[in-house]
């Protein structure tokens, strides 16, 4: 069963028109910068502070489902999945680091394979980088299940494989799943603003 079937209210709210726009955004160049206007590109690293944060939170990711031979360079994590191999139809296990394909509908789906392996248990703890597209319902999927958020102060300089750096046109959200929200805000204060879910009495 796809995802889409199985969560459709993660994408319910886009018919096929605006989930194909949303995916088209194109890249305008801008000097060594290409700025997000959308083509749907979805290969860009993450710089190598955030992939330390994440560590210093984490210790070892063991898994990177969404990535390359290239990203792991800077991620290092124990087991990664690739387009190639397709980390969607995987089971994730233990601490996982996502930094999932932004456009339309992947992202979602991505979202929507991230909160059942943390429900199934096979996900131990994660953080998720994404835009802070905060009027999604994706976005809205994400951050009712997570223990903190962080949003970015300033934007992520994402890099493509050409080395080009992107600049974003709207600013990022670090999304943390797990039992240390304090150890999450304590390092990723120093990124942006971090926000904790309430914990139930």
């Amino acid at each position: 069963m796809a995802l889409a079937e199985a969560n459709p209210t993660l994408t319910s709210d886009l018919d096929e028109a605006d989930a194909m726009l949303i995916s088209r955004q194109m890249w305008g160049n801008t000097g060594n910068q290409r700025r997000t206007i959308g083509t749907g590109e979805n290969e860009w690293y993450t710089p190598p502070e955030y992939i330390d944060a994440v560590r210093d939170v984490f210790g070892i990711i063991d898994l990177d489902p969404a990535s390359s031979a290239v990203a792991q360079k800077i991620v290092q994590a124990k087991k990664y999945f690739t387009k190639e191999n397709n980390g969607l139809d995987k089971e994730w296990h233990g601490r996982v680091w996502l930094n999932p394909p932004y456009s339309q509908p992947d992202i979602a789906y991505f979202v929507a394979k991230l909160l059942g392996e943390i429900e199934a248990g096979r996900v131990t703890a994660a953080i998720m980088l994404t835009h802070n597209n905060t009027d999604t319902t994706w976005f809205h999927s994400a951050a009712t299940r997570a223990d903190a958020v962080c949003f970015t102060k300033g934007r992520v300089k994402f890099e493509s494989p050409e080395g080009d750096i992107a600049a974003a046109t709207n600013g990022q959200a670090f999304f943390y799943y797990g039992r240390e929200p304090r150890k999450f805000g304590v390092t990723f204060r120093q990124i942006g603003l971090v926000l904790a879910r309430m914990m139930d009495e």
